[in-house]
């Protein structure tokens, strides 16, 4: 197979990662659409957006902003708040494949899983707990692995790509039995252990995360999946906070000013915020594990990675 790799021209290959992404979203689009979600189309700019902290991962250097006919307008960094929002409106099951625009430091050039314009795949379910989370994330990693091995088979072979179906669960660990496992630097290293994709629960992050108050201290109830083979994250997701006084006073607590996102903080004023939970995968990074490349930059064809000038 590395024989085969080596003597594959660039074109060939983008062509094999190209088909090989163009099945995975066919299979998410067919997964989505036979469990009843609706799909929503993206917001590009809004008066709100995530605010991508405190999560310690990551290193957002400013959020991307416009003027437009006088209001102040921000790119898109993740579609979290208006998941809540439809939820709200009554769209019980939904999902977006969603462009997000998040400016990372150069640093996060070397992680091979940054880019800072990058697709993901927002999903969020009324009522819906951690474990409904994990039970659906199982079923849909499933299908699109078995979709890619059976309608991408050309492909995976020019690209000497082999991976076994997952037959087990995914495991569930805490972020602090990583950490003692681990240490601080767990990520990685858990990654290249794992033989399946895992799930790594309560995690410090921001204030729609839902806190655990059955528990002292700070516990979470959210979630990442990571990929195994040293491919690292592939979702963030959490039940969600939805009451004004808790929404209220994790904001204040994580330093953010309240009129940042008054309209959000408005519809859980006005009780119309539910509980709701669900996630996002990045497309990209779920292309670079499916065809099992080096880095994120390898399955972009514009190429948009922290710290590299932009061409086309």
């Amino acid at each position: 197979m590395e024989t085969v790799k080596t003597l594959i021209s660039p074109e060939t290959k983008q062509l094999a990662i190209s088909r090989i992404q163009t099945v995975a979203l066919k299979s998410i689009h067919d997964f989505f659409f036979e469990e009843g979600f609706e799909q929503l189309m993206p917001v590009i700019l809004s008066p709100i957006t995530d605010p991508l902290g405190p999560d310690p991962g990551s290193s957002v250097i400013k959020t991307a902003e416009i003027e437009y006919l006088g209001q102040r307008l921000c790119l898109t960094q993740s579609m979290i708040l208006h998941k809540q929002i439809a939820i709200g409106k009554g769209i019980k099951k939904l999902y977006i494949v969603s462009p997000n625009v998040r400016l990372e430091g150069p640093a996060k050039q070397k992680t091979g899983i940054h880019a800072f314009e990058f697709s993901q795949v927002d999903f969020e379910i009324l009522g819906a707990k951690m474990h409904d989370v994990f039970d659906l994330l199982e079923l849909l990693m499933r299908k699109i692995k078995f979709d890619v091995k059976l309608h991408a088979t050309k492909s995976l072979q020019i690209l000497g790509r082999e991976f076994p179906m997952w037959d087990a669960k995914f495991p569930v660990y805490t972020s602090h039995e990583m950490i003692s496992k681990y240490g601080t630097d767990w990520e990685l290293k858990a990654s290249s252990v794992e033989t399946t994709p895992f799930f790594v629960t309560c995690l410090k992050r921001e204030f729609y995360d839902m806190q655990d108050r059955s528990r002292e201290g700070e516990h979470f109830l959210n979630y990442d999946l990571y990929y195994p083979e040293g491919f690292l994250e592939a979702l963030s997701g959490s039940e969600r906070e939805y009451e004004y006084e808790h929404i209220k006073a994790r904001i204040e607590k994580d330093g953010f000013c309240i009129s940042s996102f008054q309209s959000y903080v408005d519809k859980a004023k006005d009780g119309l915020l539910f509980p709701s939970a669900g996630g996002g995968f990045g497309v990209e990074r779920l292309i670079r594990y499916l065809t099992g490349v080096e880095t994120i930059a390898e399955v972009q064809l514009f190429k948009r990675i922290p710290g590299i000038p932009v061409k086309v």
